[in-house]
C-alpha cells in the first residue's frame, strides 16, 4: 500500500463529511467567513466526497484547485464514473479508468478513498470482478471502498476477494440486502455511507440513532481509520446530521468555528 494509505491507517481520527459540500442555509451560521462553499466547509469539516465526478469529468487542473483551497489535513473521496461501473459494469474499463485516475492525480495527497458504487442489478461475477480490481490496483495503491447492491456480493467468495485487493465494503444506510448495514472487505478501512432513512436521500436521522452510530465508529476508530459520509442531501440534513455526528465523536477532524 501507499505511504498515504498507511498514514490513513495508523489515524484514529473519525473522518466526518456529507457527499459534496453545499452550505445549506439552515446551518449557515455554522461555516462563518468568506470565502468558497468548499472553503467554509473546510473550516469544520475535515473530509468531503466528490460526487459530481460519477456522472461528468473534471479537469486534473479542476482537482488542483479544490484542494489548494483547503488545509493540508482535508481529504477527498471521489466517486468513480458511472461510465466504469454502471454502464461497463467493470468489463473493458482501462481507458476511462486511466483518464479518471489521471484527473484525480489533480488533488495529489489530499487524495482519499475512492468510492466503486455498483448498481443494484449488477451480480458478483468472480472473474469479472477479479480482473478489474486487478486492473485498477496495478495503476493505484491508496485506499479504495466498494458499496455493491446486490445480494450476490455479501457472500464469502465476494468478501474473499475484496480483502485480497485491500478494498472495504461500504456499511451503508438504508440497507439493500441484508448486511449491507455492516462493513466488510478489507478490515483496514471503515466507510459508512448513511443516504437518509426511512426517505432515501430526504430523511434526517434522530438524534437517538445518531448517538448510537457515533459511539459505534468511536469504538471501530479505535483499531482503524474510519469514514462517515452522509448523502441525505436533498433538503440539506446531511450537514447537519454530519455536525452532530463529529461534535459527539469529538472528532479531531472537525474544525471549531474561528469567530
Amino acid at each position: 500500500m501507499s505511504s498515504q494509505a498507511n498514514a490513513e491507517r495508523a489515524s484514529s481520527c473519525v473522518y466526518v463529511g456529507t457527499a459534496g459540500w453545499t452550505v445549506p442555509g439552515a446551518v449557515a451560521d455554522d461555516f462563518p467567513g468568506d470565502g468558497t462553499h468548499l472553503e467554509r466547509y473546510a473550516r469544520r469539516f475535515g473530509c468531503v466526497e466528490i460526487n459530481s465526478s460519477f456522472y461528468k469529468p473534471h479537469r486534473p487542473a479542476t482537482y488542483a484547485r479544490w484542494a489548494a483551497s483547503v488545509p493540508d489535513d482535508f481529504r477527498f473521496a471521489v466517486k468513480v464514473p458511472k461510465e466504469i461501473t454502471h454502464r461497463l459494469k467493470l468489463v473493458d474499463t482501462t481507458l476511462p479508468l486511466e483518464r479518471f485516475l489521471g484527473e484525480v492525480a489533480g488533488l495529489d495527497a489530499k487524495r482519499g478513498p475512492l468510492l466503486v458504487q455498483l448498481p443494484p442489478s449488477l451480480t458478483f461475477e468472480p472473474h469479472i470482478a477479479e480482473a478489474f480490481f486487478s486492473c485498477l490496483r496495478a495503476r493505484f495503491p491508496g485506499s479504495v471502498v466498494c458499496e455493491p447492491r446486490h445480494a450476490g456480493w455479501f457472500h464469502a467468495e465476494a468478501e474473499d476477494l475484496l480483502t485480497n485487493f485491500q478494498i472495504a465494503r461500504v456499511a451503508a444506510d438504508p440497507a439493500p440486502v441484508p448486511h449491507a448495514e455492516d462493513p466488510g472487505g478489507w478490515p483496514g478501512l471503515v466507510y459508512y455511507r448513511l443516504h437518509g432513512s426511512p426517505r432515501t436521500y430526504y430523511s434526517s436521522y434522530p438524534d437517538e440513532a445518531l448517538q448510537t452510530l457515533a459511539q459505534n465508529l468511536t469504538a471501530k476508530s479505535k483499531q482503524t481509520p474510519v469514514w462517515c459520509i452522509f448523502d441525505n442531501t436533498a433538503l440539506g440534513a446531511a450537514t447537519s446530521n454530519a455536525l452532530k455526528i463529529a461534535l459527539i465523536t469529538r472528532s479531531g477532524c472537525l474544525k471549531k468555528i474561528n469567530r
